[in-house]
């Protein structure tokens, strides 16, 4: 029997996008770029989603390098990873803050195993983008200019209808991000139908950066959202 773990990792192992790119903008593809994340994917959906379940479906924006990028699973830094999924690495050691919110907030939920036994994370573009600027990158975002929106407009319907898919519930998405995020993921709904309800959820990166002494208020906002549907 297939399962949702098996049908996961096979997206990652397929998706890909090699289209043109505006200047000085390159995509992040860390699940063929990485053996180690490969392994850690492979634990972590095998650990979690080794089932048949449905989940609902949560969407951020694209990943970032120090959370998905350095372990390929959305909204995870290797420190989450270590101490509340239980999947050890020890090569290196990266904080992301939208990491420190999600599992404070998955940890409310009831940990881990209970979160992820009911819900799906990735992104509306499930793969990242870097601005190249010498000898530094920084993240990009698919909406961060018009050219790039433009270049991978196919490529995020293709992988929504696929994410829609792997979490086998059309009834609803969270996104996260309330502003370019949500209008981009409500104009699409819009033109496609692809979902009864799009829910808007303030990103975890903007709660960190700007509201961290209101986590407990975030946190029981997602918590109370997440349960509606």
């Amino acid at each position: 029997m297939t399962y949702l773990s098996d049908r996961i990792l096979d997206f990652y192992t397929r998706i890909d996008f090699k289209d043109p790119l505006p200047d000085n903008i390159a995509v992040m593809n860390p699940y063929r770029d990485d053996q180690d994340i490969r392994s850690l994917c492979s634990k972590f959906y095998h650990k979690f989603y080794n089932d048949n379940k449905q989940r609902k479906l949560i969407l951020g924006i694209n990943p970032g390098r120090l959370g998905a990028g350095a372990t390929g699973i959305p909204f995870t830094d290797t420190k989450r990873l270590n101490d509340d999924c239980l999947i050890p690495y020890s090569k290196f050691t990266t904080h992301e803050p939208s990491s420190v919110f999600v599992y404070e907030m998955i940890r409310a939920y009831g940990g881990a195993e209970q979160f992820y036994s009911d819900f799906y994370i990735n992104s509306v573009c499930p793969l990242g983008f870097i601005k190249l600027d010498g000898a530094k990158t920084t993240n990009y975002n698919y909406y961060d200019s018009a050219e790039l929106e433009k270049s991978v407009r196919s490529f995020i319907l293709d992988n929504i209808k696929w994410q829609i898919s792997l979490a086998g519930n059309n009834q609803v998405c969270y996104c996260l991000g309330t502003g370019k995020n949500f209008n981009y993921l409500n104009k699409v709904n819009y033109k496609y139908g692809f979902w009864s309800h799009i829910v808007p959820l303030e990103h975890p990166r903007y709660i960190m950066q700007y509201k961290a002494r209101e986590m407990e208020k975030y946190i029981s906002l997602y918590l109370d959202q997440l349960r509606k549907y």
